[in-house]
Formats: structure tokens, C-alpha cells, sequence
């Protein structure tokens, strides 16, 4: 199994990518490669031109193509998810996702931002056809605290257990989705058959 995980915060410290940092160690613990793309590792320049030839994008492309599922992380800024992480799903193709489970995570300021993830998030992936979107996670700033010097960040007991559940939802969805036909070995077995009436 092949994850795509997605942070769309420009900072480096971010609590949401300390979401995206637990999901991915969690399903490696399960065997799942996990790949990560931080929107800040990207040139803008490429980003806001959609420079599809860039290397980055097209590195980026293909291995969301190749994946089985994504995790998508954002802070929530001006009650939406961040501009930055729009310019980087803008340049997936219109069915980027089909076939593919979708699992959002946001964070913000406080619990007003909690529907960010389900009016402003969910719908831009829906529209890029995922085939089955969970329910999400939203944590509010106070759930998680840095933590000194190269301590690791701790979460909230009550987030923590939301997380674990969620990624457990993920990972099972993942074993159970069909794997697509390649269109050769479809047509191969439709000559090959035998049909009677």
C-alpha cells in the first residue's frame, strides 16, 4: 500500500503537520509506504505558474497517481484551508483521486473552524472524484502543545484517541479497496473467456 501525505502549512513548525507526522509513523508501524510533500517544498514559482514540467510537480503527479490513498493536513486561515495547499491540488488532473481513499486533517485557532474541513476542504477533493472520503479530523490549537527544545509535541488525550481511531478507519478501508483492472488484462480476460447462452 502506497499513502501520499500532504501538509499544507508554509510553516515548519505546524501543528498540523504534527498530525500528518503521528498518521505517518502510525501506518508505517503497519507496513503502509508513506510519502510525504510539504507545500513549502515546492518553488512557488512553480506552484502559482503551474509549472506541470517542473521536477518537483512532476515527481509529485505520479506518485499520487501510483497511491492508494491520501492524508491531506491544513491549518485552517480565514475560516478555509491554507491558499498555499490550494495552489498544490490545483495542479492534480480532474480525476486525481478516483479510485483512491481520502482522509482530512485540519487544525486551528479554536473549535469556530471546525466546518472548514467540511465546507471548504472536503468539497475541492470530492470534485478531484475520491472514492471514498472519511469523515476527517479537526483539532483545535489548545489540543496540541510543542514541545521543548527536540521534545516531541503531545497531543490532547481526547485528539489522540480521534487520531488513532481515524487512522485505524483509514488503514481498514485501504485492505478493502478494489484494486482498479489495468484496461490490457481486462480486455485480455474478456477475449479469453467463455461465454455460453
Amino acid at each position: 500500500m502506497l499513502v501520499v501525505a500532504i501538509g499544507g502549512s508554509p510553516s515548519t513548525r505546524s501543528r498540523s503537520g504534527v498530525l500528518l507526522e503521528r498518521a505517518k509513523a502510525a501506518l508505517q508501524a503497519w507496513g503502509v509506504e508513506v510519502v510525504t510533500f510539504q507545500v513549502r517544498d515546492f518553488d512557488a514559482e512553480d506552484l502559482l505558474h503551474a509549472r506541470f514540467n517542473s521536477p518537483a510537480v512532476t515527481r509529485f503527479l505520479d506518485i499520487v497517481e501510483r497511491a492508494d490513498g491520501l492524508i491531506v493536513a491544513t491549518p485552517v486561515y480565514k475560516a478555509s484551508f491554507s491558499g498555499a495547499l490550494k495552489t498544490l491540488i490545483d495542479l492534480l488532473p480532474e480525476r486525481a483521486l478516483a479510485n483512491k481513499i481520502v482522509l482530512p486533517v485540519a487544525t486551528g485557532g479554536s473549535i469556530a473552524h471546525m466546518l472548514a474541513v467540511d465546507y471548504a476542504l472536503k468539497p475541492v477533493l470530492a470534485a478531484l472524484k475520491a472514492q471514498e472520503m472519511l469523515q476527517g479530523i479537526f483539532a483545535d490549537d489548545s489540543q496540541i502543545a510543542y514541545g521543548e527544545g527536540s521534545a516531541a509535541a503531545q497531543l490532547a488525550a481526547p485528539l489522540q484517541a480521534r487520531l488513532d481511531a481515524a487512522l485505524e478507519e483509514f488503514h481498514s478501508a485501504l485492505a478493502r479497496r478494489p484494486k482498479p483492472v489495468e484496461p490490457g488484462l481486462l480486455n485480455d480476460r474478456l477475449l479469453s473467456a467463455r461465454w455460453s447462452i
